[in-house]
């Protein structure tokens, strides 16, 4: 009798054992099964990867130390197509790093450098969609991320609902341009110590910026022998900029970060293909320290070009202004820097193109007049001579139509399962 009652109580602690050893092998497998993601971080172990079961069964990222950390899956793409992902999220004390850059909880895409608007602190579920051009691409990365591309971040997101969709392949080459004149700049920079400076811009500087933009429009089409047209649009903003950037490159400048409070809302509503930011950061009596520039371009906002126009200090300077016998090419500045941004879709597209700045290796020198014109003619229409392989090379034709992607080529979005 009592042999009969220790084997079935062996049999019962056995069941119960088995059953503790399935249900928490079930659990853990709920907790860290990512279903085809994979975990991508900056510094490994300082965060925690999960499935949360008390959120849906939600993707959890969790950093108790800065890092920048995502759920990834790779996916197959088809060349120069609009697709856009969206998703659901929810964070709770997240806190960035470097306040200067953009970071967050945001989604990823690999061949674009500028996540997208991105969430901070603490905030309940909602909607977060990117809208991107596939490029030159096969395969892309599409990530779930609590970071950025400069910045660590700390605290806990969670995202969920995931969702993909495909537009059109985009074959036209009708770009849009915003150019916004920042009247006004009021800024702290530290030199030996901290300087306050205030700028601000005439009416004559506005009037040239605008003249230029219409030369700008014109001289793109000309110059390309009209594969690329520009539509373009002027806006002025009174808010004083109050954050300058700076590094050992450039000396100070205006980044994405700094002016996007500005202008966000405007490149959501206008669906830019490349934005220009001009400013003024000098005049005959005061000047911020920068280095010799008077343009910077190739960098990417929201997934288009970016690029700061630096007015001269003198108002009197022709650099900017037309005169037929002093200049006659005063939208020089703007063509050079919108093609640093059409040089860098090339590069990172695989394209083996000449730099930009290599005229004098091809024989073109800056003329008098009309500067690098001509230099800017055959590296947009791809008839510079490399007479070492006596081939003709410069920007690709593909290129016109690497242009951002917009809401209007995914009215009929279908739904993709990845």
């Amino acid at each position: 009798m009592k042999k009969s009652i220790c084997s079935v109580l062996s049999t019962v602690i056995f069941v119960i054992v088995v059953l503790s050893i399935v249900v928490c092998t079930g659990f853990l497998y709920i907790l860290l099964d990512y279903d085809g993601f994979q975990k991508g971080q900056a510094h490994i172990g300082k965060t925690l990867f999960l499935r949360d079961i008390m959120e849906d069964y939600s993707y959890k990222l969790e950093s108790k130390d800065y890092n920048d950390a995502m759920f990834y899956k790779t996916i197959n793409v088809e060349k120069n197509t609009a697709y856009r992902v969206s998703c659901m999220v929810k964070t709770d004390n997240v806190l960035c790093k470097n306040t200067n850059e953009f970071g967050g909880a945001g989604i990823y895409i690999s061949n674009n450098l500028s996540i997208c608007e991105t969430v901070q602190g603490t905030n309940d579920w909602q909607k977060m969609e990117v809208i991107f051009n596939s490029k030159n691409n096969e395969q892309l990365d599409i990530g779930f991320r609590l970071g950025g591309n400069y910045n660590l971040c700390t605290g806990t997101a969670w995202f969920n609902d995931f969702k993909l969709e495909k537009g059109e392949k985009i074959e036209d080459t009708e770009w849009e341009v915003a150019c916004f004149i920042f009247k006004n700049i009021d800024v702290n920079i530290e030199e030996e110590q901290v300087i306050n400076l205030k700028l601000s811009m005439s009416n004559s500087d506005i009037e040239t910026v605008k003249d230029n933009m219409r030369r700008f429009e014109t001289s793109i089409n000309e110059l390309s022998n009209k594969q690329i047209s520009i539509n373009y649009r002027i806006i002025e903003i009174d808010e004083p900029i109050t954050n300058i950037s700076y590094s050992d490159e450039h000396g100070y400048y205006i980044s994405p970060h700094d002016i996007d409070k500005q202008v966000s809302k405007y490149v959501q509503d206008m669906e830019l293909d490349h934005v220009f930011a001009v400013i003024r950061l000098g005049n005959s009596n005061i000047q911020i320290p920068t280095y010799d520039w008077i343009g910077l371009g190739g960098f990417e906002y929201y997934g288009m070009g970016f690029s700061n126009i630096r007015l001269s200090n003198n108002e009197n300077n022709y650099t900017y202004r037309y005169s037929r016998g002093i200049n006659t090419f005063p939208e020089e500045v703007y063509i050079h820097e919108f093609l640093h941004s059409l040089e860098r879709e090339m590069v990172e597209a695989g394209y083996d193109i000449p730099p930009l700045h290599d005229n004098l290796e091809y024989g073109y020198e800056f003329q008098s007049v009309i500067g690098l014109k001509n230099w800017y003619k055959a590296y947009m229409t791809k008839t510079i001579l490399d007479k070492e392989t006596n081939t003709y090379i410069g920007l690709y034709p593909e290129v016109y139509k690497m242009k951002n992607a917009a809401e209007k080529y995914l009215r009929n979005a279908v739904q993709i399962n990845y």
